[in-house]
């Protein structure tokens, strides 16, 4: 059974859909022409055992005690024939058609003494020599007679020539209408499959390397292949996307790991061009873990970043304001004299009670971090945390006193190693507001870069409006959790 499953399988799709529309045609028109045969031949039978069980009404009063009939005119004027059979089954007596050979068997005979008998004699096919249907009934009980069953019958000829005809016909039309269906099905098959052909061969092309390519989908058509095309165009869509998306980064973390990789080569090559003293490569030592620092954080912001974009969507709930107050506090006891919020007054929070939002604390603190990182590398004191909630969405407002970012450069601060040209001369490589971007978009808020009057999101759909000054500003916002 599982090998012709699996020979079945390897046939074309077109070829198994118009073989099982076909044999599903030939079972319905089985079953028609099956009803269709048996009415007519219950029909013919009804009206010949009408006729037989009328005859024999006649005839009986006609039989006479030792089987004789007194008048068969009758019989022979509807060209009936007849028998009549004693108890045991002998013929008494019989026309010369019916012949001395009994047409009931023995035990047909004790049937016909309870209740009358209706049988064939000769087949419907192949075609009998002498078909008779067959009425048989008991006599009324006579004194000193023997005769005891009444057999009539009539020849089937008519009734065997019709049916035989109607089979023929059923055959004929079953066979011409399950060509039509095979042949009509094969159409409607290719016409229905030719689209997904179409999208097989356009879909080679996409393989082969072409890019830009989308599957050819009719605009006017609402079926399923259609609605199969333009999910795959969707997917081929974000295939292209993520592939683009990938080669960019590639193509950045390339150009960003240059820079220190190159410094790094070149320290090494000078302090091989001569003898030095140990001063000389203390220095120098200095120098390279300045750079091999440099490298380590960018690798580990480029790994939090991949981590963030394939994370899962959390399930953990969080205080922002908690979380916020935290981190600040920490900051604070171990910022050093020369650190950026050393000052008095050069960092301050504001919080106006609990903000629960669906995002893990690691992450939250990331959040934080990166935005503080920010505003100390590139902003100036004082800076100003916000935390507030509304009825909706829970909001984390970062303000600094510096020099902010142009309008283009707003519009494009999320990007990987994003910076301005005065940026890339401080500190940073330009994933901390990428990673930030990352955090608030899987959580399903909004980030919002502003500064002197220009406003930029990011994100989700909100509908909450600034209210802060022109400072360079940085918004999150946060769906609350409501318990």
């Amino acid at each position: 059974m599982s090998r012709e499953r699996g020979r079945l399988s390897r046939l074309p799709l077109r070829v198994r859909l118009v073989a099982g529309f076909s044999a599903t045609m030939l079972l319905v028109l089985t079953a028609a022409g099956a009803f269709v045969f048996w009415r007519v031949q219950y029909a013919l039978d009804h009206r010949l055992n009408t006729e037989l069980a009328k005859t024999a009404r006649v005839v009986t009063p006609l039989v006479t005690s030792t089987g004789e009939i007194s008048d068969d005119d009758a019989l022979r004027a509807a060209g009936d024939h007849y028998q009549v059979l004693d108890r045991a089954g002998r013929v008494l007596t019989a026309d010369k058609t019916a012949g001395q050979s009994p047409l009931l068997r023995p035990g047909e005979v004790r049937s016909a003494l309870r209740h009358p008998v209706r049988k064939d004699l000769g087949e419907l096919l192949p075609a009998s020599a002498r078909p008779l249907r067959v009425y048989a009934k008991a006599l009324p009980p006579r004194a000193g007679g023997d005769a005891a069953v009444l057999v009539v019958a009539t020849k089937r000829n008519q009734r065997d020539e019709a049916l035989r005809e109607l089979l023929g016909q059923l055959l004929a039309a079953g066979f011409g209408a399950l060509i039509i269906t095979a042949v009509v099905g094969d159409r409607l098959a290719r016409a229905a499959l030719k689209p997904v052909e179409r999208y097989r061969s356009q879909a080679a092309d996409i393989a082969s390397g072409a890019m830009g390519v989308r599957l050819d989908v009719p605009a006017q058509r609402d079926d399923e292949v259609t609605r199969l095309g333009h999910t795959l165009n969707d997917v081929l869509s974000a295939l292209e996307d993520a592939l683009e998306h990938e080669r960019r980064f590639v193509n950045d973390a390339s150009h960003e790991l240059r820079t220190p990789l190159t410094l790094l080569t070149s320290r090494v090559q000078l302090a091989l061009r001569r003898q030095r003293s140990v001063s000389e490569h203390e220095v120098i030592l200095e120098e390279i873990g300045t750079d091999v620092a440099r490298l380590s954080r960018l690798a580990e912001q480029l790994l939090a970043l991949g981590n963030e974009q394939s994370a899962p969507a959390s399930t953990e709930t969080s205080d922002l304001a908690a979380v916020t107050l935290r981190q600040i506090e920490l900051r604070r006891s171990l910022a050093t004299p020369d650190a950026p919020f050393s000052a008095p007054g050069a960092l301050e929070v504001a919080t106006s009670g609990p903000a629960l939002v669906e995002v893990g604390a690691t992450r939250l603190t990331r959040l934080i971090d990166n935005l503080l990182n920010n505003a100390a590398i590139h902003g100036a004191p004082p800076v100003t945390v916000t935390v507030d909630a509304t009825d909706k969405v829970a909001r984390l407002v970062v303000a600094d006193a510096g020099p902010g970012m142009d309008p283009d450069l707003l519009g494009t601060a999320t990007q990987r190693f994003a910076r301005s040209p005065d940026a890339r001369a401080r500190p940073g490589s330009g994933l901390g507001l990428s990673l930030a971007d990352s955090i608030v978009a899987a959580a399903g808020g909004q980030l919002r870069l502003c500064f002197g009057g220009h406003h930029n999101c990011f994100g989700a759909a909100l509908d909450l409006e600034c209210d802060h000054d022109d400072r360079m500003t940085f918004t999150v916002l946060l769906p609350l959790r409501h318990s």
